[in-house]
């Protein structure tokens, strides 16, 4: 991740617009206190390092730029010690301004963040800010009155790709296409994300196909999760329950995960599942089984609705921390009920 952090603002590949603003601000030489958020791997911090390094040269960085982590400590003494006496000392041969980097600025104390208030105003002349968080609303209003906010969100597919791309062929590593699909759904807008899943998989499997990389980061595959939903469907309750549990000890699944892939499969609609009902005919003596063919799609929306309420339910009990073989017994449950209906219906 590291070895392929972009060095120069030119490198970053997404937020286009607020590149080319924060551009305009260093050559006009009027940079304002910034506030960069948005979700991790976004491209934060490489854009105020880039900006940082496009500002000063290698030897002046030391002195000019002062970068704190959440690792560092950022209490409020550190904003009354040595930021206050950084931001308020000048350069004596260079004109321009010093930096100060707060990087995840919301894991500040509402003390120290308070501090800060005054530090920010009092050294504009010499000093500039930029803090850096995950959540804007950990920031007291005053500071993000302070600065020009800049949201950095998650990255799109065909953003990260050419990015991804340029690191497998650097890197020569073997990737099938459905592996790239997979890297990029799992990381969900996070390059960071992306990249190491990409490490771990080459490293651990040698080939990025689609179930390496699902294997690598535990998450379930698409056949188990199509697996489950026509256990559900189609067999009785004890039945389906055992084969659920069976499924879970052995790949180490956990039921959230189950149950977040199900609810995107019952929610959009995917594959289609094969849906066995039998249905007893008053002439024929035996019961005959039909075989549907029922895409997700085809729940009757009263039908669906109801089944998506109880999977929120189940999701929210599952975050209140109850147990797993309960809340999968519910699971299970909800979708007989459902295909009761179904049949009722039709």
């Amino acid at each position: 991740v590291e070895k392929y952090r972009p060095q120069a603002l030119s490198e970053l590949v997404s937020h286009r617009d607020i590149l080319s603003t924060v551009q305009r601000f260093i050559s006009e030489d009027r940079l304002p206190h910034l506030l960069l958020y948005g979700p991790p791997g976004t491209g934060k911090t490489s854009t105020i390092l880039a900006c940082a390094r496009q500002l000063y040269r290698e030897r002046e960085f030391g002195s000019m730029v002062l970068e704190l982590n959440a690792s560092d400590d950022r209490g409020i003494d550190i904003v009354r010690g040595p930021i206050l006496s950084f931001a308020s000392t000048r350069t004596i041969f260079k004109k321009g301004f010093k930096l100060v980097i707060l990087d995840e600025a919301d894991a500040m104390t509402q003390d120290a963040q308070n501090a800060l208030r005054r530090v920010i105003e009092k050294f504009t002349e010499n000093t500039r800010f930029c803090l850096i968080c995950n959540y804007l609303s950990k920031i007291i209003p005053a500071l993000q009155s302070r600065c020009t906010r800049f949201r950095f969100g998650p990255l799109t597919p065909e953003l990260m790709v050419p990015r991804l791309q340029h690191v497998i062929q650097e890197e020569g590593v073997d990737v099938t296409e459905d592996g790239m699909k997979a890297l990029v759904t799992l990381s969900s807008g996070d390059m960071r994300r992306a990249l190491n899943i990409l490490q771990s998989t080459s490293m651990a499997f040698g080939k990025v196909t689609e179930e390496n990389v699902y294997t690598c980061t535990g998450h379930p595959l698409k056949s188990d999760i199509s697996n489950i939903l026509d256990w559900m469907l189609n067999q009785d309750f004890s039945t389906a329950y055992r084969k659920i549990m069976e499924l879970k000890t052995l790949k180490g699944l956990a039921l959230q995960d189950i149950l977040t892939e199900i609810h995107l499969f019952v929610h959009r609609g995917g594959e289609t599942v094969q849906f066995r009902m039998i249905l007893e005919r008053p002439n024929f003596p035996l019961p005959l089984t039909e075989c549907f063919l029922l895409s997700t799609v085809d729940f009757p929306p009263s039908i669906r609705i109801q089944l998506l309420i109880k999977l929120a339910d189940i999701e929210y009990r599952l975050a209140a921390g109850t147990s797993e073989k309960i809340q999968l017994s519910s699971l299970i449950a909800a979708f007989q009920v459902t295909r009761d209906l179904v049949v009722a219906e039709a």
